[in-house]
């Protein structure tokens, strides 16, 4: 089980430092790729999209997670976060942002497993609870 869990989380790791090669970051410098595994074993990466009017630009993780959603994706598992200086190896854990956060709680709940990695080797992995503590869902409707 351990054994799986550390090659699921390695894939998941490769695949969001590869989405980072796609982002469009050229105000902040700053590429981050995600990589979201769903239940059914599917993987979405994505890559943050900057806009020159900043509250346009979308975030690697929601990318990532939209582009599930809308191939009618429901249930998550695991998202794999790799982000830094564009056309450098990440240096720094990458966390996802607030909206990040709020969005992907929405499907996700508290159990979602984030992985924020600079290396495959080199991570820190929490539950999306830890992140978005009283985090506000569809229960709370």
């Amino acid at each position: 089980m351990k054994e799986q869990r550390e090659m699921i989380r390695l894939a998941l790791v490769q695949r969001a430092k590869e989405a980072r090669k796609k982002a469009y970051c050229p105000y902040s410098g700053f590429a981050v790729g995600a990589a979201l595994l769903c239940a059914d074993g599917s993987v979405y990466d994505g890559c943050n999209i900057e806009n020159a009017g900043f509250t346009a630009t979308c975030c690697a993780e929601r990318t990532a997670f939209f582009r599930a959603v809308n191939d009618g994706k429901r249930d998550f598992k695991a998202i794999a976060i790799a982000g830094g200086r564009a056309g450098e190896e990440p240096t720094g854990i990458c966390a996802p942002c607030g909206v990040c956060r709020q969005a992907l709680y929405e499907f996700c709940g508290p159990s979602l497993n984030v992985i924020m990695a600079k290396t495959p080797d080199d991570f820190i992995e929490r539950t999306l609870g830890e992140l978005l503590p009283f985090g506000f869902g569809p229960a709370n409707i």
